[in-house]
């Protein structure tokens, strides 16, 4: 593919060199660079990729898309200068790639909870209506049954349309797409055609990056903001952030909701921890799942298949025979009669949800503990948040470490038990090796009881000083029962 077909849709400011080159593959990391690859270099958060635009031509890169041309211009490498390298990579690589998504219909799901077991649970549901399918989740990738290992909840904007591209390649159909709000905001996502959207709900969560909920939330809003005429935007009417999502979007706006008048409507009939009957649309059924957060969700699993054609029958049929996702209020039996759940909840809303889900089932007949902790280099203030939902909703709390990264998991610690007061304080013990801490958990729980462990969910690594250590909740379960 030459250099010309790649940037036509570009707004360029300056062109040095020739552009009727042809390139052989596209870059945003210099050391991915081979001959004859154009280089688009990004001011990113960490660090400035025009620093890197010699190591790249030394490379052999025979293209340089950038913002400030380098002082120094070497002979036979074409230049091409644009106001915004983040907003041209998306572009760029959906160019490169063959419009990948224009062989595709593509669903993307966004939201602060919600978004892996939507776009997951969309994936199994239309590879057993007898579609190919491709995922890309925070979990991992898929196309068909071949997984790919994900290391972002959206890749960037090369990686994304790679996979894309062999998603189209493999006759995949349909795919499902977390759509994170960093993504969003750096514009990962731009070049590419959506057959549709979905807005779980928005709490407070990645302010460390956003700064203020607003930035967040603006965030999440410029992808409805972008989908175009014809494509569907299916919004959580029970957020009440919902209608604002789609104000100004130009696709076809549907709402669900569990509490008031909407297209998509359910209401639990009963609940037990293997499962809740539920009556969506007039119509009775059976699902493997707890917890009105994941009503929800199956609402939005319905209306989107809704949306894409499908029959109401055959979507509820489906569903009764889906599982939840993966560390995902996943319960593991303990021999003694008590519970052990599992959940990736790791903001207040959702270890809010997840407890009172847990509630609905217990009714009153048993204890819950609870053990969690907070990620470290991330948003602090969220900690004593956390320590405050769980210490509210359980008989007792074990705050422990979750993925320290770079800061002193005591630190993190003495953040959350900061958020309460000595009341409260009299729930809760400290246990920074969290194997410990789960172990204590599942010593304490008698005949009944429910344990909730949170904040790791699917994980099966502890990040510690910049190292991944093996560590899987679910494991250590596993071996406090004596099952492993």
């Amino acid at each position: 593919m030459t250099l010309n077909d790649i940037i036509k849709t570009l707004k360029v400011t300056t062109v040095i060199g020739q552009t009727d080159i042809n390139i052989t593959g596209v870059d945003i990391d210099s050391r991915q660079v081979e001959p004859g690859h154009l280089f688009m270099a990004i001011a990113g958060t960490q660090t400035d990729g025009h620093q890197y635009i010699p190591k790249a031509i030394e490379k052999g890169a025979a293209a340089i898309l950038c913002e400030q041309l380098p002082a120094e211009l070497v002979d036979g490498v074409a230049y091409v200068q644009v106001t915004s390298t983040e907003a041209a990579a998306g572009p760029v690589a959906t160019a490169y790639y063959g419009h990948p998504t224009e062989h595709l219909r593509l669903v993307g799901v966004t939201g602060t909870n919600g978004k892996t077991t939507i776009a997951t649970l969309l994936f199994h549901l239309f590879r057993r209506l007898g579609h190919k399918c491709g995922l890309l989740s925070t979990v991992c990738n898929y196309i068909e049954d071949e997984p790919i290992p994900a290391t972002h909840t959206t890749p960037d904007p090369v990686e994304l349309n790679r996979l894309l591209a062999r998603m189209a390649a493999a006759g995949c159909e349909y795919v499902f797409m977390e759509c994170s709000s960093h993504a969003i905001a750096q514009q990962r996502i731009g070049g590419l055609h959506f057959a549709g959207g979905i807005f779980t709900n928005l709490t407070r969560d990645h302010l460390d990056y956003h700064k203020t909920v607003e930035n967040y939330r603006n965030a999440k809003k410029m992808f409805f903001d972008m989908l175009p005429k014809g494509a569907f935007a299916i919004t959580n009417a029970d957020d009440k952030n919902g209608m604002f999502m789609v104000q100004n979007t130009k696709a076809t706006v549907k709402t669900y909701s569990v509490r008031q008048m909407a297209d998509f409507r359910a209401r639990i009939v009963e609940c037990h921890f293997e499962g809740m009957y539920l009556e969506i649309g007039g119509r009775e059924v059976g699902v493997q799942f707890i917890g009105k957060f994941n009503v929800s969700n199956l609402l939005a699993v319905y209306g989107a298949a809704i949306m894409l054609g499908k029959q109401p029958d055959e979507v509820l049929l489906v569903m009764s025979t889906l599982k939840s996702v993966a560390g995902r209020l996943e319960p593991i039996r303990s021999p003694e009669g008590w519970t052990a759940i599992v959940d990736y909840a790791h903001t207040p809303d959702a270890l809010d949800n997840v407890l009172r889900a847990i509630h609905d089932v217990l009714n009153g007949q048993g204890q819950v503990i609870t053990v969690c902790g907070a990620g470290g280099n991330r948003d602090k203030g969220k900690r004593p948040l956390m320590a405050q939902e769980a210490v509210r909703q359980s008989d007792r709390v074990i705050i422990t470490s979750d993925n320290p990264r770079f800061e002193e998991p005591q630190d993190i610690i003495n953040d959350m038990l900061a958020g309460l007061d000595p009341k409260q304080m009299k729930k809760v013990v400290s246990i920074v090796d969290r194997k410990e801490a789960i172990r204590a958990a599942c010593m304490m729980a008698q005949k009944g009881d429910v344990v909730l462990i949170a904040g790791k969910g699917h994980e099966d690594y502890q990040e510690v000083k910049g190292v991944k250590h093996h560590f899987d909740d679910r494991e250590e379960v596993k071996k406090a029962i004596g099952e492993d």
